[in-house]
């Protein structure tokens, strides 16, 4: 007799240690335990909830997956795991029962497990663990994926995407208009004479020029699918998806417009205009004339070239293959 009370006292130190919410239903879904995590955690002693039912103790569980669980284990001896990304937080369980608000429940994992009792009728354990730490863990090390991958498809000196990124995305964006049969345009944006421009002023003030451009030509995407890029010293490149020739060149000209709106003082600027212009080479590739980035490429570098050597401060346009 001694000894079976030392063991239930045993049993009830261990129960009340366990660091997991235990429910305990009856085949009538009332409450028969409730552990002292769950008091702990709910707010809730186990002298209110025993014998209570469930569902008036947490109203707000009715109808949706914890009661199916329930009932699919007391009805069909049926197990459930609730998958955490769907069910974050079913239970109103708070770090501290008495916290202020308490309007930041924490993150749960809930298993739902039919019992067999000898000489009664099916029960129901409920266990709910605190998954909170590791849910702030994956939160963060996503967070940190993010800041990386924007770090490799960041320009250090400007912030916009780099050749890299330009790369990938040129990849992408092709042969989505191949299978779409749309169009897309390539803009190839040089600032002229802008070795001069570092030569008289310095490269700090170089990088200024560069990080002010950017940042204006950046400005201009209207859409997600749009992408600026700093393809290379002072040469940046614009994605333009579903665009055709009039509208890349539309574009080609609002960009020039926009670099003569900065009014960066420039003592070699060409045409007389003494400060900072751009040069643009269009290249576009028609829908159902799918061609490689390569290609694409190529003809935005030499409508480049054709805009240079027309005097510069101007939009020139190819087609690939011209």
């Amino acid at each position: 007799m001694f000894a079976a009370a030392n063991h239930l006292c045993l049993l009830n130190s261990v129960l009340r240690a366990v660091n997991l919410g235990t429910v305990v239903l009856d085949t009538e879904c009332r409450v028969v335990y409730w552990n002292t995590w769950m008091e702990l955690h709910s707010g809730r002693s186990r002298d209110s909830v025993l014998g209570q039912d469930f569902f008036a103790v947490h109203p707000e569980l009715r109808g949706h997956r914890v009661d199916a669980a329930i009932h699919q284990a007391l009805r069909n001896n049926f197990p459930s795991l609730l998958s955490q990304s769907l069910n974050k937080a079913p239970f109103p369980l708070f770090a501290r029962s008495n916290a202020v608000g308490r309007t930041e429940r924490i993150q749960q994992a809930v298993e739902i497990t039919p019992i067999e009792v000898e000489g009664t009728a099916r029960h129901c354990l409920i266990q709910i663990s605190d998954v909170s730490v590791a849910v702030g863990r994956e939160k963060l090390l996503r967070e940190q994926a993010m800041v990386l991958r924007s770090q490799t498809f960041a320009d250090g000196l400007t912030g916009i995407a780099n050749r890299r990124h330009f790369d990938v995305t040129m990849e992408k964006e092709q042969r989505r208009a191949k299978r779409g049969n749309t169009t897309l345009s390539l803009l190839m944006i040089d600032i002229d004479n802008f070795k001069a421009y570092n030569d008289h002023y310095g490269h700090q003030k170089g990088d200024q020029c560069l990080i002010q451009v950017a940042a204006a030509l950046a400005g201009m995407l209207k859409r997600p699918s749009d992408l600026m890029a700093r393809y290379g010293g002072e040469e940046f490149a614009m994605i333009l998806p579903e665009t055709d020739v009039e509208q890349a060149k539309l574009m080609g000209e609002a960009i020039r417009q926009r670099a003569l709106e900065l009014a960066i003082p420039h003592a070699h600027g060409c045409c007389g205009d003494r400060q900072i212009t751009v040069s643009i080479g269009i290249a576009t590739q028609l829908a159902n004339a799918a061609v490689d980035v390569s290609m694409l490429i190529g003809a935005a570098d030499r409508a480049l070239y054709l805009a240079k050597r027309n005097g510069r401060n101007r939009v020139e346009a190819l087609l690939p293959g011209s």
